[in-house]
């Protein structure tokens, strides 16, 4: 990996962004094993004077989880116990967040802004120490003993990982495969530890798989393994996955008798010379303990008579896959979120919104595909996206779109209470789809590069923002404009374009001024803490205000104002109460 690292880390990109070797080789894993773009991997990077053993932080929004990384690039075949004293010391360190900043660099004390937001809202911490040499004998011993004390802390319990040079292939080849429409894998199994059976016209694997190949396995970390199963990952903090983290440490040899084993499904099965082949591979029960197991990776590759129970099912049927994912879940209990694709009225509104739209599909479960030879592409809608589009348009509160867990757990029943117009679906869709293509690396709207490093959840801030022109030309401050009407005005008065690029120049405009009072009054200001609080949608609302009055002042301004208020001019019963979500 060292030199196919240090020949990519040669590129233009690389080398005009990053002044060394070490930050090259930390931004090169957020791109490629992260897959951060450019502006995000850029935001995340603290490496420097001042950085505090600290070389990046990337917030992960979406699974509620905390990466702090170490680098070690090393063309040498091991590495000593330095880097995980560094570890432990900025591990200290982050338990007192005040004392921390005191003396660290200006992207760091941005990012401890950041991280204590996050942990506010119970991310997990992860340590990640990424190397392309292995560690020394005496700093693996080093390493049990600081894993073991990160993870069983009771103040601030962390995880630690080692990514060394093997590990690191694993992780770039598993990143690889997150583009791929399916996992085909093999697993190498043992004579005496498998049997093919024939259940009624099903055919079947039992099979007692090692835990060293468990973690070869692609999909566990980005999900696309579990996309049949009923929830995603719960994190190490997770009672459940704590006890099974603590049998891989100290009982490792009796993981197969202790665990209840993980089921599988497939396309195919195929056993030749020990190698057992799937295709289309699924795990349906099992997803917090193959994370547990990937997670635990250094103490896992030393388990060398651990084992755990596989049933590979080859069904190819969709709904009994479905019912098996459902019925096999009960080593942990399922939450409502982890259910809500089944939810009625997610299916009420499925039913409504693809007879509406006889040629479109609405994707309701995480991974679903849909073929674009069978659908019409633009009415191609999902859950997340409506989820996240809702909260930003009806409830007002893109604050809150960067949450999928809160969208669908604590707002969903304000969010799916009705049945929902399929046009206003899709005229969000539209919106939205609209909008996002300017969110480019090209930056067509000249966004603010800290806008563009949020273009996970910032661009929700934007379709807010598109609403409120419409609120204020109608003068109708406290209401939401009803989405469909409000894309049809655009549309008619060929004003689309227009109101998306004067938006983003709002949303670019009110950050600018948040950033430049927080610096006039010598405050640290975050970014990412800013599109998540309710002072942004201020700011925004007044940057809308004032580009309105703007225009008025300007040569041209009165003929653009006209266009503008006959073009969107709406009936008040056009607008709606903001649906509550706070």
């Amino acid at each position: 990996m060292y030199n196919q690292i240090l020949k990519e880390i040669a590129q233009p990109y690389y080398r005009d962004n990053y002044p060394n070797d070490g930050q090259r080789f930390v931004a090169w894993y957020l791109r490629n094993i992260h897959n951060l773009d450019t502006y995000e991997t850029r935001d995340c990077i603290t490496d420097g004077a001042g950085d505090k053993q600290i070389d990046a932080i990337y917030i992960d929004n979406e699974t509620s989880n905390i990466y702090i990384i170490q680098g070690k690039f090393y063309s040498g075949e091991t590495v000593d116990a330095e880097p995980l004293r560094e570890v432990l010391s900025s591990w200290v360190q982050i338990k007192d967040l005040a004392h921390l900043q005191e003396g660290a660099n200006e992207r760091l004390q941005v990012k401890i802004n950041e991280l204590s937001t996050a942990l506010e809202d119970d991310y997990e911490i992860h340590f990640e120490i990424i190397t392309t040499a292995g560690l020394t004998s005496s700093a693996k011993d080093d390493f049990d003993a600081f894993e073991k004390q990160l993870s069983e802390d009771e103040t601030l319990a962390a995880h630690l990982e080692l990514i060394d040079n093997e590990t690191l292939q694993f992780k770039y080849d598993e990143a690889l495969n997150k583009n791929r429409p399916y996992i085909n894998h093999q697993f190498s199994v043992e004579a005496g530890k498998y049997m093919e059976l024939m259940i009624g016209d099903t055919k079947a694997v039992i099979a007692a798989i090692s835990l060293k190949e468990c973690i070869k396995i692609p999909g566990i970390k980005d999900g696309s393994l579990f996309r049949k199963n009923v929830r995603q990952s719960l994190g190490s903090g997770n009672k459940v996955n704590k006890g099974i983290a603590r049998t891989i440490r100290t009982d490792a040899s009796d993981f197969f008798f202790l665990h209840n084993g993980i089921t599988a499904i497939c396309s195919n099965i195929e056993i030749h010379d020990n190698v057992l082949s799937t295709k289309e591979l699924n795990v349906v029960n099992g997803c917090q303990s193959l994370s547990t197991i990937f997670s635990c990776g250094e103490n896992t590759k030393k388990a060398n008579d651990a084992y755990i129970m596989f049933r590979f099912y080859e069904i190819s049927d969709p709904e009994r896959a479905d019912k098996i994912s459902t019925s096999t879940n009960s080593q942990s209990a399922v939450k409502p979120r982890d259910l809500r694709s089944n939810d009625k009225s997610v299916l009420t509104m499925k039913k409504a919104y693809e007879q509406h739209f006889t040629d479109g599909y609405f994707l309701t479960k995480r991974g679903e595909k849909a073929d674009p030879t069978k659908y019409n592409t633009n009415h191609m809608v999902n859950l997340t996206d409506l989820g996240k589009e809702l909260i930003a348009w009806h409830s007002q509160r893109p604050t809150i779109s960067y949450s999928e867990t809160k969208i669908f757990d604590k707002y969903f029943d304000q969010l799916f209470h009705k049945e929902y117009d399929p046009e206003n679906i899709q005229a969000l869709h539209d919106m939205f789809s609209a909008i996002i293509s300017k969110w480019t690396k090209d930056n067509p709207m000249d966004l603010n590069e800290s806008l563009l490093a949020m273009k996970a959840y910032a661009p929700y801030h934007h379709l807010y923002a598109i609403s409120v022109v419409f609120c204020e030309i109608n003068k109708m401050p406290e209401s939401v404009p009803n989405p469909a009407i409000a894309l049809k005005k655009l549309r008619n008065s060929d004003l689309v374009d227009y109101i998306i690029n004067m938006t983003g120049t709002c949303l670019n405009a009110a950050l600018e001024s948040a950033s430049d009072e927080a610096r006039n009054s010598e405050k640290i200001f975050s970014p990412q803490n800013w599109i998540k609080a309710k002072a942004s949608l201020r700011d925004l609302r007044n940057s809308v205000r004032q580009s309105l009055q703007t225009l008025k002042l300007i040569p041209q301004g009165k003929e653009v104002v006209d266009k503008l208020n006959s073009g969107l001019a709406m009936e008040k019963t056009d607008f709606e109460t903001r649906w509550s979500a706070d």
